[in-house]
């Protein structure tokens, strides 16, 4: 059985869920949201969000990751405190030895939906049928 962990990395709001994989279905293992708030400040915020990471993959022992690619639209600006956080998260994976992948967020919502245009709200409904969950993920970001 494959453990597998998925992150969208962010500055306020990390999301992360842990799925088992035996070979033909997907099983629900966990999912959360690392938060951190404006008023620490940035050395502060990626400091939670590593040690947080450190502390999933800690509980879960993944054997693999799939990290949400940097989306540039268009604020750079808002992009660069994102860029940060993905950065502690891969070296949070890095340091714990976990493979991991890098996927553009079309390319999730293809895989899952069918569609790289998906509303998050999609992919948020069919990967509750998916897992056979009985309410959806929520927050969107986990």
């Amino acid at each position: 059985m494959t453990t597998l962990i998925g992150i969208d990395p962010g500055l306020a709001q990390t999301g992360w869920g842990v799925v088992r994989f035996d070979g033909t279905r997907f099983r629900h293992v966990a999912h959360g949201v690392l938060e951190t708030g404006p008023e620490l400040g940035l050395p502060d915020r990626l400091r939670a969000i590593y040690e947080g990471v450190l502390s999933v993959i800690d509980e879960y022992h993944p054997d693999e990751a799939g990290v949400e690619e940097l989306y540039f639209a268009r604020n750079v600006a808002s992009a660069i405190p994102v860029a940060h956080a993905r950065g502690v998260v891969v070296l949070a994976l890095g340091q714990r030895g976990v493979a991991t992948g890098f996927y553009q967020p079309q390319q999730v919502k293809q895989a899952v939906i069918g569609r790289g245009r998906a509303e998050k709200g999609q992919v948020q409904r069919l990967v509750a049928v998916l897992l056979g969950l009985e309410q959806i993920p929520s927050p969107d970001h986990a």
